[in-house]
């Protein structure tokens, strides 16, 4: 009989296990609701930091904004690093695969490494990243920005909807926060930076390639627009004479719909209104305020910066004409980001050793990769998904996945030459 062998790290069927296995971490039993620094991130990051360990990374370790890190070492001491990565915090109800399939498909590289004792002539790093989706605090990306040196303390001072400010909610996490200047990559010593990311569109599974090369990432701008009228009672106070800040803001959302739809969406521009807010709400009283989320993207900064200026004159026309007042204040912006042309060759490369075709496509959704513009080469490999993302619906078959962990472990490979 013969000895029984260990799963193959780069099989679909045992990353998919592991994500089921991870999305068990969940702010809220039976949905995929995982913040940031919340008591479910902190046992998902204690588990990572384990696999981290069994899959061959050493000075496994959490940096000071609540990311673990790991490093597979060459063995050179003049070696430049590779980082690989992506980040494990969710929407509220999100699917399983946003951000985790990518640091666990990275994992999955380099236990196949390990696994044949294979080293390169640069450094791994693998980081799974504490906030890239921003939910629970104001600024997003942070955890990245760190990485990359961009870092901006005046976020350790935002608080979350319960008061409790970023800084707070760290120590409670156990992050070291005033190592937080130490996480910073040296670009002079970086090769690069590579993302393996669910697509969370539609193109690849109408293109039917169960991978592509991402060319570029959509530039960003958040903001939060506050709406103050006058409340009154909704039988007494005629029409003519209210200053409803709810009426008021829905014309304000439908004036950013507008803006976005208009010339045919040049650059892929897109503008979304997520969230609306109104305090107080009662059946019989005329909204005195209501605030609503903005969200703006393009893949020219140029596009955005344009359809920014229209959205803030229309806002404040219309909140003239309607007699309350209108505070926009943007909380984020991010530039587009173009990917390097030499690691996409290097992954497309990696993708037709596979027998598949290339296909390249554009990200029109954030991601980690993006900060790294300016500071080190970055890409992304995308994986086809079904059902976009950032919902339970949201899926990616594992045989999908293992194509995704051969084709980075293939790009690795050929970091030898």
């Amino acid at each position: 009989m013969s000895p029984a062998r260990d799963p193959d790290p780069l099989d679909g069927a045992v990353i998919d296990a592991q994500l089921k296995a991870l999305a068990a971490f969940t702010d809220v039993p039976g949905e995929m609701t995982r913040l940031t620094l919340s008591p479910a991130h902190k046992a998902a990051a204690q588990q990572v930091a384990d696999w981290f360990r069994a899959g061959g990374l050493d000075n496994v370790h959490m940096d000071g904004t609540g990311s673990i890190v790991g490093r597979y070492r060459s063995g050179r001491n003049d070696a430049r690093t590779l980082i690989l990565g992506s980040h494990i915090d969710t929407v509220r109800n999100a699917g399983i695969y946003d951000g985790n399939l990518g640091v666990l498909v990275g994992l999955a590289a380099i236990a196949a490494l390990a696994r044949d004792g294979r080293r390169l002539p640069v450094d791994l790093e693998l980081v799974a990243f504490a906030d890239e989706e921003g939910v629970r605090f104001p600024s997003t990306l942070s955890s990245s920005r760190a990485r990359a040196g961009i870092f901006d303390p005046a976020c350790l001072d935002e608080r979350d909807a319960d008061g409790i400010t970023s800084r707070a909610a760290l120590d409670a996490f156990g992050a070291p926060v005033d190592t937080i200047p130490a996480a910073a990559c040296d670009p002079a010593r970086t090769l690069g930076y590579v993302e393996v990311h669910i697509e969370q569109g539609p193109v690849l599974e109408a293109r039917e390639a169960p991978l592509g090369v991402v060319t570029g990432i959509a530039g960003s701008s958040r903001g939060r627009c506050l709406v103050h009228g006058e409340a009154g009672h909704a039988g007494t106070l005629p029409m003519s004479m209210r200053q409803d800040a709810l009426a008021a803001a829905a014309e304000m959302v439908l004036a950013v719909e507008r803006r976005a739809a208009r010339e045919g969406a040049p650059d892929g521009l897109v503008a979304t209104v997520g969230v609306l807010d109104i305090p107080g709400a009662a059946v019989n009283v005329v909204p005195g305020a209501a605030s609503f989320s903005l969200d703006v993207r393009a893949g020219s900064d140029g596009t955005r910066a344009a359809a920014v200026a229209d959205i803030e004159q229309e806002i404040a026309a219309i909140a003239a004409r309607r007699g309350v007042a209108a505070d926009l204040h943007w909380t984020h912006a991010a530039p587009a980001a173009s990917c390097d042309a030499d690691l996409q060759a290097r992954l497309g490369a990696a993708i037709q050793g596979l027998g598949l075709p290339v296909t390249a496509l554009p990200s029109g959704a954030g991601h980690d990769a993006m900060v790294f513009r300016g500071i080190a080469p970055m890409a992304m490999l995308f994986v086809r998904s079904r059902n976009g993302s950032h919902n339970p619906r949201e899926f990616a078959a594992p045989d999908d996945i293992g194509l995704a962990a051969r084709a980075l472990h293939a790009f690795l490979l050929g970091l030898d030459g």
